[in-house]
């Protein structure tokens, strides 16, 4: 999702989800990830029927104006996506991962640390915020959260000043706390990004379980997708692209079910996807110089076979 507000809303990839997709009059698709509406507004510009989801209760203004026959905005996970319409009713689903521009550019929300504001990083209104995180969890868990999700190299190092800083004074901004791993990690130096940048990645991703979320939401995809049914994911990182990629190769035949990359799976279900193409589509030139965020974003794509839907190994 990548918004930063409502007039300057720029969605990744739009065109080529939109032409994966393959939609258009009388289909239902699921935009998985709301945000300002971009995807779902592309969607509808082809006659198709579009359920929106989106964890993120104030993003329901962005529907404004969306037409009511053809357009409905669910306040949920995209992993609840085969609950709520049930197995075999859509034929389409568009997930853009990751935080959006327009909430990292709220500071309120607490996801940038180039902006002050509370220490929260939620995308929902529920659960427990990244102050949370950061003031109570052991050492080591910290220092795991920060290597497996931040990719963050130092993670030992950055845990251990948080937890003897914290025993003193916890932290409750975002600044305060960037500002710390900074001098934590030496200062910039030169360095092409600021240096609470994994740290604040890693604190995100565990605290909407955007990992786990992923998994549960490929799978529900799968649930939802009728016989021809097409999946596009737009990915921004490794962590998210590895699980995308590892999903689709394994329901698509291309890679062993007992391939420690992949989950547990049933042994010889036949492919419930192909692939629309090989490897993963990235943004072209033009794009990235209109948007530089878009440099990371990769979009996968797939079409649902009439197979069963895999069981879960026992």
């Amino acid at each position: 999702m990548n918004a930063a507000s409502n007039q300057s809303h720029v969605s990744v990839l739009l065109d080529e989800v939109i032409e994966n997709l393959a939609c258009g009059p009388g289909d239902i698709v699921i935009d998985g990830t709301f945000g300002a509406g971009g995807y779902s507004r592309a969607i509808l510009a082809t006659g198709a029927k579009v359920v929106a989801f989106d964890r993120d209760p104030t993003v329901r203004r962005f529907a404004a104006g969306f037409p009511e026959d053809r357009f409905r905005l669910v306040e949920a996970r995209f992993s609840e996506m085969d609950a709520v319409l049930g197995e075999g009713h859509a034929d389409g689903v568009a997930l853009d991962l990751g935080v959006s521009s327009m909430q990292i550019d709220q500071a309120e929300r607490g996801f940038s640390f180039m902006q002050d504001g509370p220490l929260d990083m939620r995308m929902g209104s529920d659960g427990p915020t990244a102050a949370d995180l950061v003031n109570t969890a052991e050492q080591e868990e910290l220092a795991r959260i920060l290597f497996v999700y931040g990719e963050e190299r130092e993670s030992r190092r950055v845990a251990r000043a948080i937890v003897k800083r914290r025993a003193e004074q916890p932290f409750t901004r975002t600044l305060e706390l960037a500002e710390f791993v900074e001098q934590a990690l030496g200062g910039r130096r030169g360095a092409k990004i600021h240096p609470a940048t994994r740290t604040f990645q890693g604190l995100r991703i565990a605290v909407n379980d955007e990992l786990g979320e992923l998994e549960a939401g490929l799978v529900a995809a799968e649930r939802v997708l009728k016989a021809g049914g097409r999946l596009c994911v737009v990915t921004f990182h490794s962590l998210e692209d590895r699980i995308v990629k590892s999903f689709l190769s394994v329901r698509a035949g291309r890679t062993p079910a007992g391939s420690r990359h992949a989950p547990p799976v049933e042994q010889g279900a036949a492919p419930s996807f192909r692939l629309l193409f090989n490897g993963a589509q990235g943004p072209s030139e033009a794009e990235i110089r209109a948007n530089p965020r878009a440099r990371s974003a990769k979009l996968r794509a797939a079409v649902r076979t009439d197979a069963p839907v895999w069981r879960a190994a026992a």
